[in-house]
């Protein structure tokens, strides 16, 4: 059994306490690996090494810094296969589609970041002829990022890509539920020629590691992804000192079906934007809003289309749903289908764990994907992000009922938009309260754009220029002509 260790200057090593705490495969149930049961010593330690680093990596030219970045995103490639194994056992995801999404991405964020920081200009300004300003871009110090279960390497990387090729140094954290491919990360990081405590890695729960980052002192700035109510309380604790903060939470997002939509692209797309991950991204199309005249049609099919899905395990080729992340995320997930039919809704399919599993599962924290009908406009279950595999489907009359519909949340990270008027796409976008509005595709992304949410969803923007931004502080320098 493998027994992963926290990251620090370079080296691997304990908890300071020496505890450990058990990982478990959701596909089976079983532990398969420890990790370290950190606490505000190990944060302490982390903090040190990033602080010592500091000088010698914000210093380093941005050539060098590209260079090893994009050293690291060859080793995560050469790589692939293993970390795409570790992170479907990690997380219950289709080994398929930790191929063929997570792990590239990851690389992708290395060799994206590596390049980008190469094209970071700074802004001049001449003021008539008394003086020329010109904005330097310093890297922040120490910056705090904390990650979750459900995209780990590649939510990981996000963060971490970003901020040291800007010349900082970080203390990162990944979700106690999926260590397994930060372990390895750190591993690469080794060979790719990081110098010592420019990354470090500190394993533990939430309540005590991810706390302890968010209040420390020295850690200037901080990037977190996860859910909202432990955004705020990361917010809180930063707010006393000030910190530079980026927030990227939950979602309840609409897949919007006109009419005129074209069926064969649009009802494909909505099944997978509800089920992808078995519906654990934040950025998956919950809640389906059908215009009426297509709303039987539409449904009949998604229906039959959710029905075809073949859930397993997610080590097996062709398996398309795999097993929720934790026994306690699958009872919540449970719990949200049984207030719907409270609610007045109706289960048109799923709404259980399999019937049938391979043997090797049968432990494991499985839900069928579910499809919920005739939900009450304004319950509950509208409006709470569940996070799993369990959509709405919900008619509407007009564009202003759909509005009402698309923003009756207190979420606003995404929304996607079907139809054939492009006029009509582009008159919504704009009013629909989403930090993304995708038209006739969903989780298209280029990552030189800018992502985060509106409301609860979020605070502030990574992605492209951005993610330069905020892990940069700007700084004037005015030089007078006269």
């Amino acid at each position: 059994m493998v027994t992963i260790q926290h990251f620090m200057d370079g080296r691997f090593v304990p908890a300071a306490g020496g505890g450990l705490l058990d990982n478990v495969e959701p596909a089976t149930g079983r532990v398969y690996s420890r990790l370290p049961d950190g606490d505000e010593r190990d944060v302490e330690a982390a903090v040190a090494a990033a602080e010592r680093a500091f000088p010698g990596w914000s210093r380093t030219p941005a050539i060098e810094r590209c260079r090893i970045l994009l050293k690291l995103a060859d080793l995560i490639e050469a790589e692939s296969d293993a970390l795409a194994r570790a992170e479907s056992i990690d997380t219950g995801k289709p080994l398929s589609l930790a191929r063929s999404l997570d792990i590239p991405r990851a690389a992708a964020n290395f060799r994206f970041f590596a390049t980008a920081i190469l094209h970071f200009a700074s802004e001049s300004h001449a003021t008539d002829e008394a003086a020329i300003n010109y904005t330097l871009r310093d890297p922040r110090g120490v910056c705090g990022l904390i990650s979750p279960w459900n995209l780990p390497l590649y939510l990981l990387t996000w963060k971490i890509a970003p901020a040291l090729a800007t010349g900082n140094t970080a203390v990162a954290k990944p979700s106690e539920l999926t260590p397994m491919t930060a372990f390895m990360l750190a591993e690469l990081c080794c060979k790719a020629g990081l110098p010592d405590g420019v990354l470090n890695i500190v394993h533990g729960l939430g309540g005590r590691v991810g706390a302890a980052i968010s209040a420390h002192p020295r850690i200037s700035t901080l990037s977190f992804t996860g859910g909202t109510v432990t955004g705020g309380q990361i917010a809180a604790a930063a707010a006393p000192r000030f910190k530079k903060v980026a927030l990227e939470m939950g979602g309840k997002n609409p897949t919007i079906v006109m009419a005129d939509a074209d069926m064969s692209r649009a009802l494909p797309a909505a099944v997978r934007a509800a089920f992808a991950n078995q519906g654990e991204i934040c950025l998956c199309g919950s809640r389906v809003l059908v215009e009426r005249p297509a709303y039987e049609r539409f449904v009949e099919g998604f229906v039959a289309t959710t029905r075809a899905l073949r859930v397993g395990d997610p080590l097996e080729p062709g398996v398309e749903q795999g097993a929720l992340i934790s026994a306690a995320h699958r009872d919540k997930v449970a719990g949200y289908v049984e207030l719907a039919v409270r609610e007045g809704g109706r289960i048109a399919c799923g709404g259980r764990a399999p019937p049938t599993l391979p043997e090797r599962c049968r432990d494991g924290f499985f839900f069928e994907p579910t499809v919920l009908l005739d939900l009450p406009i304004g319950c509950r279950v509208l409006r709470e992000e569940i996070f799993g595999p369990v959509v709405s489907i919900t008619p509407f009359d007009g564009e202003d009922e759909l509005l009402t519909l698309a923003n009756g949340t207190d979420y606003g990270l995404a929304a996607s938009l079907w139809t054939r008027d492009l006029t009509r796409a582009h008159r919504l976008a704009r009013r629909i309260a989403a930090g993304t509005v995708w038209v006739n595709c969903w989780m298209l992304r280029d990552l030189r754009v800018p992502f985060g949410g509106m409301k609860h969803s979020g605070v502030g923007r990574e992605g492209g220029l951005e993610a330069l931004r905020f892990f940069t502080e700007p700084k004037n320098v005015c030089v007078s002509t006269e």
